[in-house]
C-alpha cells in the first residue's frame, strides 16, 4: 500500500491494541499536530495477541502503579463514549464485575494475598480477603479441601468487550487523521542517536521523527533492527469455551486456581485457560495446538476444583500468544537511553488489553510533551531491563 506522505512525525510499527491506542491518544493531546502513520502487516489481525485475548480487567495487582493503571482502565471502559468525544455512534461498554477469585493453597501465598489486599484497599480497590469458610458460604460449588483463603473483588473487575474497544481506537484514530498502511517494516535507518527512517517490504522508505515499537510478539525483532534488545518472546496460551451439563446458579468469578489454570463465566458458557505444561518461546506465527492438553490437564483441574463441572462439553478452543517479558512479566514502555526517539511499547505478558487505555495515554503524553503527565510510567522504562532490575509484581497470571 502506498503511503500518503514520505515523512511522518510519528510512525507506529504495529496496529493492534497498542499501536491504535497510542495513535488515538496522540490525537487527544492538546497542541500536538504531528503527522501519524500506523504500519500494520496484517490488517485482519488474525495472529495478533489482541485478537485472542480473554478481555478481562482486574484491580488485583500488588504494585501500586499497576493498580492505578487498572483503575484508570476501569474508568475508561465505563465512560468509553465520553472519552471518545460523546460521539453517538460510539457504543457504551459494560464492565461485568464478577471479579477475580485468587485461591491460595499455602500459608505463604495466603500472606501474599493479605499484603496485596491491604495495598489495593489503601488505593480504593474493593478487594476483600476471604477465609475458606467465607468462600464456601458465598460460592458453595468450589471444592476447598486444599484452600486456605482467597482474595476477591467485585468492584470494577471482570469482563469487558475488548474487541469493541480496539475497533473504536482504530476508527476514531482514522477519523482524527491517523493514516494506516498495510505493509511490513524490514529495516531502520539510524543517524547518531536517532532513528531517521524506515524501509518497508513494499520498497518504500519513509522518514520519521519518532518511532514506536508496538509490534507485539515481533517487538524483539523490531528492536534488533535498531541494534537493541529486549527480553520479550512469544509464548502460547490456551483458551477453552465449554458448556456444563449442570450449570452453576450464579456467575463464576474469574477463578485463579493454584495450578495456574483460570476459569470464569462466559455468557451461557464458561471459559478456561492457561499455559501449557512446558512453556517455551515459540515462533510468532506458531499457533499449533496440543489438543491433548484439554483432557490431560485442563479438564481434570476444572472438575476437581468445581465438581459440578464433571460433565462438561468443549465448545471451542484457541491458542493465543503472550508477548512475554522473561525478566519480570511487566511492560517495557518509553524511550531507549541510547536511541531517544525509539520508544518501546512491548512485553505486556497478558496484561496488555486491560492496560492499553492508561499506557497508550502515557506513551502519547511522552511523545507529545517529553514527559508523562497523568500517571508516572517511569517504573516500566527500558533502563530497568538494561540494569537487570525487576519491576516487582507478585500477581502475575
Amino acid at each position: 500500500m502506498t503511503t500518503q506522505h514520505h515523512s511522518y512525525d510519528v510512525i507506529l510499527v504495529g496496529g493492534a491494541i497498542y499501536g491504535s491506542s497510542v495513535a488515538w491518544w496522540l490525537t487527544q493531546m492538546p497542541g500536538f499536530q504531528g503527522r501519524i502513520l500506523v504500519i500494520e502487516k496484517d490488517p485482519t489481525y488474525a495472529f495478533a495477541a489482541t485478537s485472542h485475548t480473554n478481555s478481562c480487567i482486574r484491580q488485583q495487582f500488588s504494585n501500586p502503579t499497576n493498580i492505578a493503571i487498572s483503575q484508570f482502565g476501569a474508568d475508561f471502559i465505563k465512560n468509553f463514549r465520553r472519552f471518545m468525544g460523546d460521539d453517538p455512534e460510539v457504543p457504551e461498554l459494560a464492565l461485568q464485575s464478577y471479579g477475580y477469585m485468587y485461591l491460595a493453597d499455602t500459608p505463604a501465598f495466603a500472606d501474599i494475598l493479605k499484603d496485596s489486599q491491604q495495598v489495593q484497599a489503601a488505593l480504593g480497590a474493593g478487594t476483600k480477603y476471604m477465609t475458606r469458610e467465607e468462600i464456601a458460604a458465598a460460592y458453595p460449588f468450589y471444592r476447598l479441601d486444599d484452600i486456605i483463603g482467597a482474595n476477591h473483588n467485585r468492584v470494577d473487575e471482570g469482563y469487558f468487550d475488548g474487541g469493541t474497544m480496539f475497533d473504536w481506537f482504530k476508527r476514531m484514530a482514522r477519523k482524527n487523521g491517523v493514516e494506516y498502511a498495510q505493509d511490513e517494516v524490514t529495516g531502520l535507518t539510524l543517524s547518531g542517536n536517532r532513528v531517521t527512517g524506515v524501509t518497508l517490504k513494499s520498497g518504500a522508505t519513509l522518514t520519521c521523527g519518532t518511532l514506536v515499537n508496538a509490534a507485539g510478539t515481533r517487538g524483539k525483532h523490531i528492536a534488533q533492527m535498531a541494534g537493541l534488545d529486549i527480553p520479550v518472546e512469544p509464548r502460547k496460551r490456551y483458551t477453552y469455551i465449554f458448556d456444563a451439563a449442570h450449570p452453576l446458579d450464579c456467575d463464576l468469578p474469574l477463578t485463579i486456581d493454584p495450578t495456574g489454570v483460570h476459569m470464569r463465566t462466559d455468557g451461557r458458557y464458561y471459559l478456561a485457560g492457561g499455559p501449557p505444561d512446558t512453556d517455551p518461546a515459540v515462533a510468532h506465527d506458531d499457533f499449533i495446538a496440543d489438543h491433548s492438553l484439554w483432557e490431560e490437564k485442563f479438564w481434570p483441574i476444572i472438575a476437581t476444583r468445581i465438581p459440578q463441572f464433571e460433565k462438561i462439553k468443549l465448545i471451542n478452543m484457541w491458542v493465543g500468544h503472550y508477548d512475554y517479558n522473561t525478566l519480570d512479566q511487566n511492560a517495557i514502555i518509553g524511550p531507549h537511553p541510547d536511541l531517544q526517539n525509539f520508544l518501546f511499547c512491548n512485553g505486556f505478558s497478558g496484561h496488555g488489553l486491560q492496560q492499553s487505555p492508561a499506557l497508550g495515554r502515557g506513551l502519547a503524553e511522552h511523545i507529545a510533551y517529553g514527559q508523562y503527565r497523568s500517571l508516572d510510567l517511569a517504573p516500566f522504562s527500558v533502563e530497568r531491563v538494561l540494569k537487570g532490575e525487576t519491576f516487582l509484581e507478585k500477581a502475575v497470571i
